[in-house]
């Protein structure tokens, strides 16, 4: 099991998440932002903002996919 920040995944705070695959911790972190959202939190919108910029071109998008799991693959496991 792999822990990462939502900072780390691109997002505002230092809440920590908990998976054991890319794939896992990538949801947990939309469902938090998803959290964020509906609170209309200020930080996380900013950060999101940022992902839709991101988002417009699908090379960009990639290149951040690709740092973000080699990150994740990066990190210790917890266990």
């Amino acid at each position: 099991m792999k822990t990462m920040t939502c900072k780390q995944l691109g997002g505002a705070c230092d809440k920590k998440f908990h998976a054991n695959t890319f794939e896992e911790m990538a949801e947990l972190s939309k469902q938090h932002g998803k959290e964020m959202f509906q609170k209309s939190d200020e930080a996380h919108l900013k950060a999101m903002n940022n992902m839709k910029d991101l988002m417009k071109s699908p090379t960009d998008m990639q290149h951040w996919f690709v740092n973000k799991r080699n990150e994740f693959n990066a990190v210790p496991d917890n266990c």
